[in-house]
């Protein structure tokens, strides 16, 4: 576990893309209680260890997972990620292949099938639909994979993972929604690059960043953008 921010309301640490952020039906050990006993072990705390889960990154996708070490900046952060406003988060993607504009504007009606745990692209609007829309640019290019950045105007559902899909880019290794072939690690290319918020107690601007993964393919499409 690499932790990139700590201080005593609030702890981000880096994701790799096999954690879960909480328990779920695995049964495999969560990050949040890998962050609890990193906590007890080094300040040496008696008894539970408070941590609170602020948001969740889906568990092939790396990168910066910020919890709450107290009440009220868990009630706070809580309220922030909510709004959709107060919190900015940055995100790269390696897709297949390259969109035809090197940056825009992606806009959709989003379905959730639950039984698929899969969303779907909608050509106009229902009652089970819900907007969608992020904006993109290219980064860097190789011969048949391309690092985008991406920042979500809303958090839907594999928000991201749908619409890049939708415009013949599918995230490098998802195979749920159209890519080629698996990765080795079993994960996605998708990583939650950086996190931008007003620090719910001290109400300082925090900018936190999570280095990419270390393989191949993000040093090679990374190259200058470190």
């Amino acid at each position: 576990m690499t932790v990139l921010y700590e201080d005593n309301h609030i702890i981000a640490v880096n994701k790799t893309c096999n954690e879960i952020v909480q328990g779920d039906k695995t049964g495999d050990t969560p990050l949040s209680e890998t962050v609890k006993a990193y906590i007890k072990t080094k300040y040496n705390k008696p008894g539970d260890v408070f941590l609170g889960v602020t948001h969740r990154l889906d568990r092939p996708t790396s990168g910066v997972v910020l919890f709450a070490r107290t009440s009220k900046a868990l009630a706070r952060l809580n309220a922030m990620f909510q709004s959709h406003e107060q919190i900015h988060k940055t995100y790269w993607a390696i897709v297949q292949g390259c969109p035809k504009q090197a940056e825009g504007r992606l806009e959709n009606w989003l379905v959730r099938n639950e039984k698929q745990n899969k969303s779907y692209v909608q050509s106009a609007r229902n009652k089970d639909a819900k907007w969608a829309a992020l904006t993109y640019k290219t980064l860097g290019k190789g011969e048949h994979y391309s690092l985008l950045e991406i920042n979500l105007e809303t958090g839907r559902h594999h928000q991201i993972r749908c619409q890049l899909a939708a415009i013949g880019c599918p995230v490098k290794g998802d195979l749920k929604y159209g890519a080629k072939r698996s990765n080795p690690d079993g994960g996605i290319c998708l990583h939650a690059r950086k996190i931008e918020f007003e620090h719910p107690v001290s109400h300082e601007q925090i900018s936190i960043t999570a280095p990419v993964p270390e393989n191949a393919i993000w040093e090679t499409l990374n190259h200058g953008n470190v």
